[in-house]
């Protein structure tokens, strides 16, 4: 297997080495695109386990099937506030599919009403996770509540839906734009090779967008501070605006307001690889065989949303939106069912989606947008103070810090 790893991530080199003698330097984002989603030889192509334990990366929905349940909470109150009809769900990026099973498993059993109306779509670019994603879903096919959608259809917007559009940890695997302010300008970042060995070089910006990018935000990069440009992010925005007739969109992603993504303390940006919950700065090595991440820009989805009809509703921490939801009570009662050390353990597990300073409750951050509708009052997005709090276990602690740094992120779950 670690041969047969090394073999395609040599192809793959070989590949982009080709392309560089071809077409001269290629865009950071060129480069990156061609490592995760390469049609042959690209990460999101293997055939290998990338999510969980045996993966590289967890995400929310491999925690506890209760972060499906939250999710599905918040879109069984958007079908209600949208009326009679069906209410479609488009998850974009469903990875394994447990997302998808915990949010129809807890409809099916929580809300049979919803769940009558309910026609679940996933989109998933990768042939594997496709496959897995149709056994694991299998009974719901059968059932008539879920599909599969082509990319292509998303892409035209000629068929649009009434519902909400989901992603769980989708934006922060596009291709970025990497660059750099050196002496006064805005420099990009290119990958060439000498001798055969792949290395950077900065350029002019291959695209005027980078620039009115940081000039629309009124953001000024310090000298010789690194940063991510995510021009696909706003090419989907428009896309996402496009293929939604009325409805919210519900995006679920670790980042921060541009502010704080750009600050003069983030000199090297917010860019890593993930192999086997290890984290990595190089993106030249294990080529096609690690996942590629940089954090989200929150403005810069709010800003391109309003201007595609989307209308901000809320963003909040993901410890925020799940306690709003009802995780503590639902994990208290979960709790009493169980012995006291499988009781501790769930705990346990599902204080890593909501804990601020070792977990994933900070960094995650929740945005709603909504379309056609006015000002609704999502629970999700409920201030703290209104919720009636359950007393907490012995066992457990609330921290009250709030985690200000970039170094666990994918590497730490």
């Amino acid at each position: 297997m670690e041969e047969e790893k090394r073999g395609r991530g040599q192809k793959l080199k070989n590949f982009i080495l080709s392309q560089i003698e071809e077409r001269g330097p290629l865009t950071f984002a060129q480069f990156m695109e061609w490592c995760l989603y390469h049609p042959e030889y690209g990460y999101y192509h293997s055939e290998e386990t990338r999510i969980g334990k045996d993966g590289d990366y967890y995400t929310g929905p491999c925690v506890h099937p209760l972060f499906g349940g939250m999710v599905a909470k918040q879109l069984s109150q958007m079908a209600e506030i949208l009326g009679g009809g069906n209410f479609d769900i488009v998850e974009m990026g469903g990875g394994r599919g447990f997302l998808c099973q915990d949010i129809l498993g807890w409809v099916k059993k929580n809300a049979p009403d919803f769940f009558k109306k309910l026609r679940y779509y996933l989109l998933e670019t990768s042939p594997s996770l496709i496959n897995e994603q149709k056994k694991r879903l299998r009974p719901y096919k059968e059932e008539g509540k879920i599909d599969w959608m082509d990319l292509n259809a998303f892409e035209r917007g000629e068929d649009r839906i009434r519902g909400c559009i989901l992603s769980n940890e989708l934006v922060d695997a596009f291709p970025v734009h990497q660059v750099v302010f050196d002496h006064g300008k805005l420099k990009e970042v290119y990958v060439t090779h000498h001798d055969g060995q792949l290395k950077e070089v900065m350029g002019e910006p291959s695209d005027p967008a980078l620039v009115s990018y940081f000039e629309s935000m009124g953001i000024r990069l310090q000298e010789g501070q690194r940063a991510e440009v995510n021009l696909k992010a706003l090419d989907w925005m428009e896309k996402v605006g496009r293929f939604l007739e009325k409805g919210f969109v519900l995006t679920i992603d670790y980042g921060y307001l541009a502010e704080e993504l750009y600050a003069s303390h983030r000199r090297s940006g917010t860019f890593l690889c993930y192999s086997r919950h290890q984290t990595s700065q190089n993106p030249y090595e294990h080529l096609g065989e690690q996942d590629m991440t940089s954090h989200v820009n929150f403005t810069d989805l709010i800003k391109k949303g309003e201007g595609v009809g989307l209308r901000f509703a809320g963003l909040v921490p993901q410890y925020r939106f799940l306690i709003a939801l009802g995780i503590l009570q639902e994990m208290d009662s979960l709790g009493q069912d169980l012995y006291e050390l499988d009781g501790l353990k769930m705990r346990l597990s599902l204080m890593h989606l909501i804990e601020p300073e070792a977990g994933m409750g900070e960094m995650f951050k929740v945005l709603i947008q909504r379309k056609g509708i006015d000002g609704p009052l999502l629970e999700g997005l409920r201030d703290l103070n209104s919720i009636p709090w359950p007393t907490p276990s012995p066992s457990l602690h609330f921290p009250s810090g709030q985690k200000g740094d970039d170094v666990d992120r994918r590497g730490h779950r």
